[in-house]
């Protein structure tokens, strides 16, 4: 077998719809992340304030908590003119920015991110159904983890291009460039060589259509246990993350260590993502999420040992971990979901996935003042552990009945 048939990126980008999408991937979200840093920092000089601009972030968030009623509009038009138009219309939002210039239009700021967060969730959704149709099946696997890939990398550089910008021209100047990052993804999705047929209107109301996409998620013996196990993780990792300035005071460090300890995960994610597309292929979708789980627990629990070289590796080690089980989840949904209800099923499974994540984040901030955060760490990380045995059982059983569930075992 020739290193071109296994390594994922030559595998991807060979393929025209799959380098496209990962183009407009890398593109768009340098934009994203680059605004991610500057929104709460142009938010704190303005207002002087760390909780208006710790708003920025739950701004941005909160629609994620209506995934399955705005993905239901990724199953009732074409995907493709979908994404565009979000696209657009993020675009021509952005420069709107231009006229906050006081404290007392900071609220223009809120109002912006929060459109945004809500065209995320539906770009989101219209993004893994057509991925699903125009990326083939062999390749979703290797274009999930080199979209993590994309994603990550994008964290590590673009926060430091737009504090630059910021620096130099404002807050605004970053939305713009935001808004010009849209504008060439919107370029490089039109591209998409793919047909699509209007979709057939559907019975019942939005209520009704809405609430399909968790009822074939609850009722897929194969999606369900995933998209659990991704929403329990991300509510450890929003317990984990919140423990991160008391373990950089146990370091003896200042709170500035933390940019260190993010970048290392951020390349333990890259790396990851690159790999993924062969793990799944050898090891399955719950064996590989599994895996991934266990090691970032274990990498959750040794974090109370306060030690810079442990420290460090437990940071590449969870950001390795992480991703795999939401990798494993989002291929899972696109490979097991009728066309029809995938855009509401792929943004009801973000929605259960990533929202544990902001309630983690509150639970620890409270569980970090009262608790040792040695003992809170040694107790989460087998506690988190825990978690990947219901996958591990569940992918030795599929072992068992290949014969009968040849997608279980091949994924790929």
């Amino acid at each position: 077998m020739t290193t071109t048939t296994t390594w994922p990126l030559p595998r991807v980008l060979r393929d025209r719809n799959s380098g496209l999408y990962l183009a407009g991937v890398v593109i768009s979200g340098f934009g994203t992340s680059a605004l991610w840093l500057v929104s709460g920092v142009w938010v704190k000089d303005l207002t002087g304030s760390d909780g208006l601009a710790a708003l920025c972030m739950l701004a941005m968030w909160a629609p994620t908590l209506a995934g399955p009623l705005l993905g239901t509009l990724a199953d009732r038009t074409r995907r493709k003119p979908l994404l565009i138009g979000v696209n657009l219309l993020l675009a021509a939002l952005l420069p709107t920015l231009f006229a906050v210039d006081s404290a007392d239009r900071v609220w223009l700021v809120f109002a912006v991110l929060f459109v945004y967060g809500a065209a995320g969730v539906v770009h989101d959704a219209a993004e893994s159904a057509l991925v699903a149709s125009a990326v083939p099946a062999s390749l979703l696997g290797d274009f999930n983890g080199l979209r993590m890939t994309a994603s990550e990398g994008m964290k590590l550089l673009a926060p430091l291009a737009g504090a630059g910008v910021y620096a130099a021209y404002g807050g605004a100047s970053v939305a713009l460039l935001d808004a010009v990052t849209f504008v060439v993804a919107t370029g490089l999705y039109a591209c998409l060589r793919v047909r699509e047929s209007r979709p057939e209107p559907a019975p019942g109301g939005w209520r009704t259509q809405t609430a399909e996409g968790a009822r074939f998620l609850w009722a897929h013996p194969r999606l369900r246990p995933l998209v659990l196990a991704g929403g329990t993780t991300m509510l450890f990792a929003g317990l984990s993350g919140s423990t991160i300035y008391a373990v950089i005071d146990g370091l003896g460090h200042d709170p500035a260590y933390a940019g260190v300890l993010y970048a290392v995960q951020g390349a333990g994610s890259v790396a990851i993502g690159l790999l993924s597309g062969p793990l799944l292929r050898r090891l399955g979708e719950r064996r590989f999420a599994a895996y991934g789980i266990a090691l970032t627990a274990t990498a959750a629990g040794l974090r109370a040992i306060p030690s810079d070289p442990v420290a460090l590796a437990c940071s590449a080690a969870a950001g390795a971990g992480l991703p795999c089980v939401l990798i494993a989840a989002l291929t899972a949904v696109q490979r097991e979901t009728p066309d029809a209800l995938l855009g509401r099923t792929a943004a009801t499974a973000n929605s259960l996935v990533f929202t544990p994540n902001v309630v983690g984040l509150a639970v620890g901030a409270a569980l970090v003042e009262l608790l040792d955060v040695r003992l809170l760490l040694a107790v989460l990380g087998p506690a988190w552990l825990l978690t990947a045995v219901p996958l591990l059982q569940r992918a030795a059983s599929a072992s068992r009945t290949a014969a009968r569930s040849p997608s279980d075992a091949n994924p790929a």
